[in-house]
């Protein structure tokens, strides 16, 4: 991830470990790969890739690494064949917008599957150290590559700005290494922290690869989970592994979608699953889509019917600033909501830290509950359940009782 934090995959192999590194495998054996009557394997570049997978091993690029570390996180993602195929289903929104950026800027393709080790696939995921979405970009370093972060969205969790970002900051760290294996390891733990671990090396006149390097269990392990996973999806039928097809095509495409619109109402002009459609934009933190044109990810096959509905649609919310004295309670009745909905529908869990100044989001003739079910997939938006009603209780002091002798 971008920068040290314990990395989300392995809560999609439950059980994990209570260190955050993943599952465990009782005494693992290696897999010889090199038996001499294993075939070479050979690539014809001039036929068009069967598959995504296909695709993404022909610009396999980055050196090999053969060590016992690989082999044990080898053994650990096999020895979980339903949980490895989930992971590998989960990635087929995103894989090919991947893939095709990797392409544009020559970088190996093997960076394609740094999610599945980063976050699982999971762009809502979130780590202990606040690094969010499928490269676990933690605030700083996000806001450093222009992320933007703030009440309407957090594009860390963006699929298209966050991808763009790791690739910059892959490329960068890997000018500086000229070695993919510390630029990875890099990305895991920081450049500074491998650039000191490196001089340490050279200072005591020890190699500075990644493989003689003193690191961090967690990065340690970090780059041998990568080509553990580079060797699955290489020879799935050595390991008896059937890959889940991923069609070599674009998945989604980016529309441009003015404000006012809900998620809720862009779901039912792109006759598409609300849950789909907030896989495929996971950085809006509202249900509404906020002030000025924002970027709308639709699958390839849906943006036809989605433009031609938007064409007569009409903004369904609106913005209102209280006044001072104005109760939560009489906005919520003005606009037919109740104060949870109210609560809800901005990211509020209690009308008592409604801070002075705040733009409330409420409806401009909107169905609210279409978009009710927005706050069980967008996890900055409170459930009822977690809407707190009662004022904080006041801190009392307790006064010291002299003694009497």
């Amino acid at each position: 991830m971008a920068l040290l934090c314990p990395p989300l995959w392995a809560q999609s192999l439950a059980p994990a470990t209570s260190s955050g590194q993943g599952l465990t495998v009782t005494r693992p054996q290696a897999i010889d790969l090199t038996a001499d009557d294993e075939p070479i394997i050979t690539v014809d570049l001039t036929h068009k890739a069967a598959d995504l997978w296909d695709r993404i091993r022909r610009g396999f690029a980055m050196p090999d690494l053969d060590t016992d570390e690989v082999a044990a996180q080898q053994i650990r993602y096999l020895s979980h064949p339903a949980a490895l195929r989930n992971l590998f289903e989960r990635s087929y929104r995103y894989l090919y917008h991947i893939v095709d950026a990797l392409e544009r800027r020559g970088l190996p393709t093997e960076l394609a599957l740094l999610p599945m080790v980063e976050s699982g696939f999971d762009p809502m995921a979130l780590s202990r150290s606040q690094a969010a979405g499928l490269w676990q970009f933690i605030p700083s370093t996000g806001r450093y590559f222009n992320l933007q972060q703030n009440e309407w969205v957090d594009e860390r969790r963006d699929i298209v700005a966050s991808t763009e970002a790791a690739l910059d900051y892959l490329e960068r760290i890997y000018d500086m290494h000229g070695d993919w294996h510390l630029a990875l390891a890099s990305y895991n733990w920081g450049e500074g922290a491998v650039a000191r671990a490196r001089k340490k090396n050279e200072a005591a006149g020890l190699p500075t690869e990644f493989a003689y390097l003193k690191l961090p269990d967690e990065t340690r392990r970090y780059v041998p989970k990568l080509q553990a996973l580079k060797n699955i999806i290489a020879r799935p039928e050595l390991f008896n592994i059937e890959l889940p097809h991923v069609p070599n095509r674009l998945y989604f495409e980016s529309v441009e979608s003015p404000p006012g619109i809900d998620l809720a109402m862009a779901a039912s002009f792109a006759q598409m699953p609300l849950a789909e459609l907030i896989a495929l934009n996971p950085a809006f933190r509202r249900p509404v889509i906020p002030e000025g044109r924002q970027r709308l990810n639709l699958p390839a096959d849906r943006v036809a019917a989605f433009e031609a509905k938007l064409a007569g649609a009409s903004p369904r919310w609106q913005t209102y600033r209280p006044a001072a004295s104005e109760k939560l309670e009489s906005i919520a009745g003005k606009f037919g909501l109740t104060v949870t909905e109210l609560l809800q529908v901005n990211g509020l869990t209690s009308p008592y830290n409604l801070k002075p100044g705040t733009v409330l989001l409420v409806p401009a003739g909107a169905d609210v509950q279409s978009v009710m079910p927005l706050t069980n997939l967008i996890p900055d938006l409170p459930s009822a359940k977690e809407i707190r009603m009662q004022p904080p209780r006041k801190k009392t002091t307790r006064s010291k009782k002299k003694r009497r002798r």
